[in-house]
This record gives C-alpha cells, structure tokens and sequence, in this order.
C-alpha cells in the first residue's frame, strides 16, 4: 500500500511540475507577445511621426523591415564605463603601449591629410588622432549593432525618447541621402558609428567631405572621418596652439574649489599653492579648472577650455582625460607624474590579455580572448579571486594577474557557458 501511495505521490508531484512549467511557459509567450505587440505599436507610430518630418514612407521601410527591439541594448544603457569604471581602470586600458605605438603609426601613414586638417580646422592633429584611437582603435571596431534596430529599442522602452527620437530622424535622413548604406550604419548601442564615432545628428551637422568624392563618409573613408573630428573640435570652441591641460601639484590637505565648471585665472590658482608640473607659456589671466579625477590624492590637472572641446565630444571627464593624455603621449609625452591612489593599478589591453588566456588555460570559460573584460571574464575572475584568497571583485587588476602568473597548483572549476 506504500508503494502505491508512493507512486501516486510521485505522479501527483510529476503532474504538478508539469502544469506549473506549462504555466511559466504561457506567461512567458504572454509576456514575448505583449511586448512584441507594443514593439509594433511602437513602430507604427514612428513611422507616422517621421513621414511627417519629411522622411518618405519607403525609406522607413526599408530600414524598419523585419526588426525587433534588441535586449543587449538596454542593458548597455543601464552600464556605461565611462561612469562606473574607476579612472585607473579605465585610463589603463585606453591609454597603453600598444595604443601609443599604433597611433604614432597613423600619424606619419595620415600625415598629409592631418596636416590638412590642422591648417584648415586648426586643431591638434595629435587631439584628432587620439579621438580615433579611443573611438574605434583607429577604425578597427566601429560597433556591430544595426543604429536603427539600436534607436528603435530605445525610444520604443520610453529611454531618453526625445534624444533618441531626434537621433532616429537624422539617421533617416542619413539613408535617404544616400551618403552612408544602411549595411554601413552599424555602430555603439547608442547609436554612434563611423571611425569616429559621431551621432546621427552630430553627422548631420558637422561631417565633411574631406577627400572630395561628393560623399561625407565617416564610415569609410579616413580623410571624411579626420576631416570631420577636427570640424567637431573647431565648433566645439578649440583654441589654436593652446594646451588642453597641465599635471600639477597641489598643497597637502588641499580643500579649495575644484571641479571643471569652477573656473579661475592661472594666478589665482598659483595663489593657493597650485603649480604646474611642466612648463605653461600662458597668461596669468588665462581661465583654467582644477580636476581631480581620484580626489585630492591622486593626479591633479589644471584645464583649459580645449579640454571642454574635448569634453563636448563624449560628456564624461574620464573620456576627455583619456584623449588629452593619449594626445600627449603620442607626442613623446610621458605618463602621468602623480600615481593612482589604489594598491591594485589597472592593466593595459595586453596584460587583460594575458589574464584572460591564463584563466582559460586554468579551465574558466572566459570566451573570446580579445582583451575585453566582460561578464564572461569577470565572473571568472571573481571565482579566481575567491579561489586564491583576493578580494572578490572582477577586477583585472595587477592583483589578479600576478596571482595569475604564478604557478598553477590546483586547477578551478569552469564557470560560466
């Protein structure tokens, strides 16, 4: 009688497991089918909004034919590096070696459109080189995400609607022109594409045609894409033969203003203790902003307003700081005087590199070993760092890549898939 009981029992729970999973099953296929259906609704009504905006019914077919909002692109917008990465971190990765060396590389290969550039727009050809390399690695990731499937999903799950919105018109309008094929308009989650990575409407309004084939191909065409940073720069306020910024020292303890809208002439900054690192051939009266990216105990820059040109190309302080201090290394500069204050600086592509095949070869499925840490490689991480005593935080520190490099003695269980 037990086991009759038993069995009944266990094909009651089987029966219920079943109708539960069926349950789960529907609502998901409710929930795929809702939000397919407001996609929809959502599409049909850009369409409507757009053709009244002079973009012809055929064009937004095209370019809306078949798509489907894209879920990466809303957890990207939910994570953006430039603002949850700390500065050594993301400097490190930016501004390395092998950045430096490739970049001096396109400076004589593109010497003769720079120069070009420098005497028409009057910017830095080293600050346009330095926007390249940042952007794509000087053309050789411009982003693989459709613009329009990634501006739909935005605008379409109520994110920043009227500046995606305004960003899908230019995109069309991009189309419509024929300057740019739709296969060509790939780019960031956001929307940027080209080697430089301009916004749809930062194209519309500051692309040029700078190797003169009748087209503004950013995408492309190197000159049209140098051609057109250094037109952005210019409009953005860049000041001829004026620095970006200077390293500088500031008194122990220090507690006055700083921040980059606090601004103040160069004497009245020196006036509370603050000097220069470096030589500065600039008037006293010159107006300047004390950063302190780390706080009071790391690097200190006094900037100037060719730093907010910089600023204005992508609004995050760590980005601009990056280009200012690639362009000064491509120069001949060295690093920074001052160090990071962390005990776990931040490693270059090479060495994430380096950390990403030692995990590998310890068994973690880290995927693809590019140099990128994503989700993948920091849980990784994280189990290695666990595993070997560390503080567990996913970082690929310098920590974690000499405890990488030491032998192995045990070998750690795959995470991941």
């Amino acid at each position: 009688m037990n086991d009759v009981n038993q069995q009944l029992t266990t094909s009651f729970n089987a029966l219920s497991a079943k109708i539960v999973l069926a349950g789960a099953l529907m609502l998901a296929a409710t929930a795929v089918t809702a939000q397919s259906t407001s996609f929809d609704t959502c599409i049909k009504g850009l369409r409507q909004s757009v053709v009244s905006q002079g973009i012809t019914a055929a064009v937004f077919d095209r370019a809306t034919a078949g798509i489907e909002p894209d879920p990466d692109v809303l957890k990207a917008f939910s994570f953006q590096p430039e603002f949850r990465t700390a500065i050594w971190d993301y400097l490190a990765g930016l501004v390395d070696q092998e950045r430096v060396d490739d970049g001096r590389a396109k400076l004589k290969e593109w010497s003769k459109v720079l120069a070009e550039a420098e005497q028409k727009y009057g910017v830095d050809r080293n600050v346009i080189v330095a926007v390249w390399g940042v952007e794509s690695n000087y053309g050789r990731i411009q982003g693989k995400r459709e613009i329009v499937r990634s501006l739909t999903t935005l605008i379409c799950a109520d994110k920043r609607q009227a500046f995606f919105r305004g960003e899908l018109l230019a995109t069309l309008r991009i189309l419509q022109s024929g300057d740019i094929p739709q296969e060509a308009l790939v780019g960031s989650w956001a929307g940027a594409f080209g080697q430089t990575q301009f916004m749809p409407t930062t194209y519309q309004r500051l692309a040029v045609d700078f190797d003169g084939d009748g087209r503004r191909d950013i995408v492309g065409s190197v000159p049209d894409a140098l051609g057109s940073t250094a037109n952005f720069l210019k409009q953005a306020g860049w000041i001829t033969g004026q620095p970006w910024g200077v390293e500088v020292q500031i008194p122990a303890n220090y507690s006055g203003p700083s921040g980059r809208r606090t601004k103040q002439s160069l004497a009245q900054w020196k006036s509370l203790g603050i000097k220069a690192l470096s030589s500065v051939s600039l008037p006293d009266s010159t107006q300047a902003a004390l950063l302190l990216p780390a706080g009071a105990q790391g690097p200190a820059f006094l900037v100037f307003r060719n730093f907010d040109a910089i600023y204005s190309y992508n609004a995050a302080e760590s980005y601009a700081l990056a280009i200012a201090h690639l362009s000064d290394r491509l120069k001949g500069g060295a690093t920074f005087k001052t160090a990071w204050p962390t005990d776990d600086a931040g490693t270059s592509r090479a060495e994430r590199r380096e950390i990403q095949q030692a995990l590998l070869n310890r068994g973690y499925d880290i995927g693809e070993v590019d140099g990128l840490i994503g989700a993948k490689s920091r849980e990784a991480i994280s189990e290695f760092q666990k595993s070997s005593g560390l503080v567990v935080n996913g970082r690929a520190g310098q920590q974690v890549l000499k405890a990488l490099r030491a032998p192995v003695s045990t070998r750690a269980p795959k995470v991941g898939g």
